[in-house]
């Protein structure tokens, strides 16, 4: 019998995609041990290891750039729109590059979180190409205007090829795709208990006092560490190695301790608006505190769903890089929802996959 084969195409911009893309393929790992995964992402190998226990292929590819940006809030469109109309302009070539790879490998099923050319390459080789997201690129390209409609008009075209989507909580209607099957949250689950962690560390600091700061890979530039002075009594925990030494700061290094292992140690999550951040927090119940993010169409659905289903606070960035972060001293507000969202995003998309194999 052959091994079968997985395909998992990953936009390249920040970590987001990467994560929630790999703690699919950890689910469809562990529930198919046999199966071949191969991870196409430029998100570095280090990231895809503390989601995925076995063995993987990395190939480094990238079929998109989501958007070209400095750290997590700030944005370049004009290199962005560039160098889409660059990968529109050599799709041909790209396509048939992996074309080879995918028969070569006897690659059975596409899944793609979410670059556009995943459903034209799956297309020429004659296999299903999958896709999963809670928004499409053409989606967020369109808002910035007429010099984008070209752009987004063509990744479109390229979402109407896919053969099935899996549309995430927090989501755009999605109208290029097809076949959709809506599912709950996707993330990982921590892989370390809360004693573990604090015994390790040496937190001895209450839950309620005890802060992570979460900014996926692009982090921010100019976070306002001087602020912690103002709560010597609490703990901050950073994955940022470029922090500064402070007594109520810890620095994680470690490549395989991921923010969500912190997360049930923590009384609040500070971050940008992402949608891993915030379905990880929303799943372990970690209320958030959210900076507004300006011309990103994710950004309201996003900020919506911790609105309606998390303990939360939004604040504006002023508020977090100027004053004193006297919205630490303020409670989160309660969700405007009583039901709370599905979390079994992962394991719907991971067992559809595995019934595919074992059905084709």
């Amino acid at each position: 019998m052959t091994r079968p084969v997985l395909y998992f195409a990953i936009t390249s911009h920040g970590f987001g995609h990467a994560v929630r893309a790999s703690s699919v393929a950890a689910q469809i790992k562990q529930l198919y041990p046999d199966i071949l995964l191969v991870l196409v992402t430029t998100a570095p190998r280090w990231l895809l290891d503390s989601y995925i226990r076995g063995d993987f292929i990395h190939r480094l590819r990238a079929f998109d750039v989501g958007v070209i940006q400095s750290d997590s809030l700030t944005m370049n469109k004009a290199a962005t729109l560039e160098k889409m109309k660059q990968i529109r302009a050599e799709q041909r070539s790209i396509i048939a590059s992996e074309v080879n790879f995918l028969r070569t490998n006897r690659v059975g099923l596409i899944l793609a979180d979410i670059p556009a050319l995943a459903a034209p390459m799956a297309k020429a080789v004659g296999i299903p190409c999958w896709m999963m997201g809670n928004f499409g690129w053409d989606f967020i390209y369109r808002d910035w205007g007429e010099e984008f409609t070209e752009i987004a008009d063509w990744i479109s075209e390229c979402y109407q090829q896919c053969d099935r989507t899996f549309r995430l909580p927090m989501c755009e209607p999605m109208t290029s795709f097809n076949n959709i099957t809506d599912t709950g949250l996707t993330g990982g689950m921590p892989c370390y208990s809360e004693t573990e962690l604090r015994e390790a560390f040496n937190l001895k600091a209450p839950r309620e006092k005890t802060i992570l700061l979460s900014f996926g890979g692009l982090g921010l530039q100019q976070i306002p560490y001087q602020n912690l002075q103002q709560f010597p009594d609490w703990q901050f925990i950073t994955f940022d190695r470029n922090a500064p030494d402070l007594p109520n700061l810890l620095k994680i290094t470690g490549e395989y301790y991921r923010p969500v292992d912190f997360m049930p140690l923590c009384g609040r999550v500070i971050s940008k608006p992402g949608y891993s951040t915030f379905a990880e927090a929303i799943c372990l119940q970690v209320p958030i505190v959210s900076l507004t993010r300006e011309d990103f169409a994710e950004t309201p659905l996003l900020l919506n769903g911790i609105q309606n289903y998390a303990h939360h606070q939004i604040i504006a960035p002023e508020e977090f890089f100027q004053n004193s972060w006297e919205f630490l001293r303020r409670d989160p507000d309660p969700p405007l929802q009583s039901a709370s969202l599905p979390t079994d995003g992962t394991e719907v998309i991971a067992r559809a996959v595995i019934n595919y194999f074992n059905l084709a």
